[in-house]
């Protein structure tokens, strides 16, 4: 007879992959056949762009923003493409702020080692917790870890305790992660983000590090051709249900449920992101344009390129650049104001150019 799940107690239990559950009910399996359609749109989207690079770091931007709101790590929109702006100043970046572009360093360096390493792994996992976590951290070997309701601070749940078993449980995650399955791939990084939370194997970070481990997934199974997939805004719309059903996971076995949530979530996430790519693409080529009318051809595609890697920019992005010096680059970035291509903004000895179209397309992205 199962033992009753005890939030106050280790999760020691904790039954390894796969379920012991039925993973081809018709609902389910026609929601995975919606996502992977819209996944191949997106892939295909991607595809077609003549720079996706271009695009990448501003929607993964966007993820990491939302991926951290999860985990109540808050700044404004504002704050986050400031700091982004200074790329290397980090002194001049809030707590916040340094935190969320972490994300997105994470996410490259997370596909980076997965790449060489041939998919994902416990050491890719590490690796990811510690560009997130900018320290040198691993598999946790302290106990007492418990999880709370952070409203109510009533222990929700408590994730297996000791080195040698947490190991173990990554092992065992790692390998059915890698294993042939007739398990579609959209529903197996379902079953693989329950697990990684539930080991909960780091002592801080392990929400992140699920999401991120979700994306880079869907690219090691060549379902993205790129880590885009804008899914933590899905989770963070609907947080409270996304704690909930993976918590009813582990206490009633209730798979259906959170596999179907997470399948329409990546769906809804594909859905989204995808448009996002059309209209960032859409302005690109229109951007272009304007700053070939207004600058003439000499510099305007290395200028036009900035304006879509960076939504905020300073008159040190050009000279930096090797654009153009001071003067020039001051000129430049106040005939774009006036043609109204780009607004400014002063903040205290600073002055931003923003691609205020583009803010506004990531905005509601």
């Amino acid at each position: 007879m199962k033992t009753a799940f005890n939030p106050q107690v280790p999760f020691d239990s904790l039954p390894d992959l796969p379920p012991t559950t039925d993973l081809n009910s018709p609902e389910l399996l026609k929601a995975t056949i919606e996502a992977r359609s819209i996944l191949g749109e997106l892939k295909g989207a991607l595809r077609s762009l003549d720079n996706p690079a271009l695009l990448l770091n501003t929607i993964i931007l966007r993820e990491s923003q939302a991926s951290s709101e999860i985990e109540n790590i808050v700044t404004t929109q504002d704050d986050l493409f400031r700091a982004y702006s200074h790329a290397n100043s980090n002194n001049l970046a809030s707590p916040q702020s340094k935190e969320i572009l972490r994300y997105k360093e994470a996410m490259w360096a997370g596909l980076k080692v997965m790449q060489e390493a041939g998919g994902l792994s416990t050491n890719v996992l590490v690796n990811i917790v510690q560009v997130l976590r900018a320290a040198e951290i691993g598999v946790r070997k302290t106990i007492g870890t418990k999880l709370a309701n952070p409203v109510t601070k009533e222990i929700i749940y408590t994730p297996p305790e000791g080195h040698a078993l947490i190991l173990d449980k990554l092992s065992n995650l790692e390998k059915y992660i890698h294993e042939e399955s007739d398990v579609d791939p959209i529903i197996k990084a379902g079953l693989m983000h329950y697990q990684f939370e539930a080991i909960h194997p780091f002592t801080d970070g392990n929400g992140r590090t699920g999401r991120i481990a979700i994306v880079l997934y869907l690219v090691q199974q060549n379902l993205l051709q790129h880590p885009v997939l804008f899914v933590s805004a899905a989770f963070l719309q609907t947080r409270s249900e996304y704690y909930k059903l993976l918590n009813a996971v582990t206490a009633q076995n209730a798979w259906k449920a959170w596999l179907l949530y997470f399948v329409r979530a990546v769906a809804q996430t594909a859905k989204s992101t995808l448009s996002m790519v059309s209209a960032i693409d859409s302005l690109r080529q229109t951007i272009n344009t304007e700053v070939e009318i207004n600058l003439g051809k000499h510099y305007a595609s290395e200028i036009a390129s900035l304006l879509h890697q960076y939504p905020y920019i300073k008159i040190s992005t050009l000279i930096d650049r090797g654009i153009a010096k001071r003067e020039t680059a001051s000129k430049y970035l106040n005939q774009l104001v006036e043609a109204g291509v780009l607004t400014d903004v002063k903040s205290g000895r600073d002055r931003y150019f923003i691609n205020h179209r583009l803010v506004a397309i990531l905005a509601t992205g």
